[in-house]
């Protein structure tokens, strides 16, 4: 996919301002957010659904700036021709269904609520609580006439549209932190101010997870920074069972699998894709660990289906196994290998869906998170990193290309880097206002003056 060619010099659409600013995905994705603005759908969907254990920062967001929200929902509905907005928030997020529903003076917007399961919030389930309709296997929502936004590429959208680039992040810093919150900071803020601001660690050793617990990665890195796609991240000692569990190395989550599973299919029964009826069976992509060709030609390919949730390894396996990440290694290399699968049967919902869904709190307490289950206000922080790094990679597509050089003096919302030409991909700009101490092939560092 490519992009169109946008000038400063052209007079400027939603889809040029969107661009211009460097809006992408923030729920996670970092898809290039003016591509999705230049489709037609006939419903737009809103992601608030949040169901992350532990974050809170679209609840935050929804609660503190429900009219910037709604107006970037008009502006979407406005520029893509789409007849209705499907608002999704769960129904226990009261004081944000309050907040949204003032905000909304369009009748094409209606509010969604949902229940407090995960993953409520992928957007395969949203498309059909919102519609009934099932996206085709391996597809996406504008295949059944339905675009996916999150709330904070909606507020994001809405800035753009002022002319305000993506300069910051709003993210939640929780678990084991002394005043958990929810705060904007200038991408590329490292995570030890992130800990810094939400009033330090409780641990002298500890572990963050980056972007959430289950769909989320692990470091011991404090010095890793924010990105654009950020949501927040999770402190936990280094003791703590998860942090335990995704420390082991790669090798050891398969050869432990391939010794171990004793096939009892649980993945697959509250796989919440399986659910759905796509064809996606994690227990038998175990089951190919174990074989060398006989089998694992199909039972492998089963895995492009999967939304990579982490519900199989993180609830669903009694034996603490890892199905998702067997998962993730049988789709690396079928991309690899140039192999797509093709589901062998019509989707129909499984007659037992309602009944598997998992309760938010039930796995918050099979984590072993009770402890860190708690609330995180938005906080409104003046903290100025004495520097950022901004990757050039923030994004699905190309990395963006440097147009500032070393030592340069750059204003805080300057564009520093931009999409190539003919590329999928976002431009990039100074979040801080300061001078050029750094670039490479990865990142633009810019320190304050």
């Amino acid at each position: 996919m490519v992009t169109k060619d946008y000038t400063s010099d052209q007079l400027m659409s939603l889809p040029d301002k969107i661009f211009s600013a460097g809006v992408v995905g923030a729920g996670g994705a970092g898809f290039p957010a003016h591509i999705k603005s230049v489709s037609n759908p006939e419903i737009l969907i809103v992601n608030g659904a949040e169901c992350e254990p532990l974050i809170h920062k679209d609840y935050e967001l929804m609660v503190n700036y429900p009219e910037e929200i709604v107006n970037g929902i008009k502006l979407l509905l406005n520029q893509t021709g789409a007849s209705k907005s499907y608002f999704g928030i769960k129904s226990k997020n009261k004081e944000a269904i309050k907040n949204i529903s003032s905000a909304i003076t369009d009748k094409r917007i209606s509010i969604l609520e949902l229940g407090d399961f995960y993953p409520s919030g992928d957007e395969y389930e949203l498309v059909y609580e919102a519609t009934g309709k099932l996206i085709p296997p391996a597809g996406i929502p504008l295949e059944v006439g339905c675009l996916v936004n999150n709330v904070e590429t909606l507020f994001n959208i809405f800035q753009a549209n002022t002319n305000i680039p993506v300069t910051e992040k709003f993210v939640c810093v929780t678990g084991a932190v002394n005043n958990p919150c929810s705060f904007f900071v200038p991408v590329g803020t490292s995570f030890k101010d992130l800990i810094s601001i939400a009033g330090g660690s409780k641990f002298e050793k500890c572990h963050i997870f980056i972007g959430g617990i289950m769909m989320g990665t692990l470091t011991a890195n404090i010095n890793e920074v924010v990105t654009k796609t950020t949501a927040g991240i999770i402190v936990l000692p280094e003791n703590h069972y998860l942090v335990k569990r995704k420390s082991q190395p790669e090798e050891s989550w398969h050869r432990i699998g391939k010794s171990a599973c004793d096939q009892c299919s649980y993945c697959t029964e509250f796989c919440p894709r399986y659910l759905l009826g796509y064809q996606v069976e994690p227990h038998k992509v175990m089951r190919s660990l174990g074989f060398t060709k006989t089998g694992s030609e199909i039972w492998n390919q089963m895995a492009e289906l999967c939304c990579s949730c982490g519900l199989c390894t993180l609830y669903s396996c009694p034996e603490d196994l890892y199905p998702n990440e067997a998962c993730t290694k049988a789709k690396r290399e079928m991309n690899i290998a140039g192999i797509k699968f093709t589901q062998r049967k019509p989707v129909k919902v499984h007659p037992l869906k309602n009944g598997r869904k998992v309760p938010l709190n039930q796995l918050i307490k099979r984590l072993c998170l009770q402890d860190y289950d708690r609330e995180t206000p938005f906080k409104k922080n003046t903290f100025k990193p004495s520097s950022v790094i901004l990757y050039l990679k923030q994004h699905i597509g190309s990395p963006s290309i440097p147009v500032v050089e070393k030592n340069q003096e750059v204003k805080k919302g300057e564009m520093i880097a931009k999409v190539p030409r003919g590329k999928l991909g976002a431009n990039i700009h100074a979040s801080i206002e300061g001078y050029v101490s750094e670039i490479n092939e990865s990142f633009i560092r810019i320190k304050s003056n």
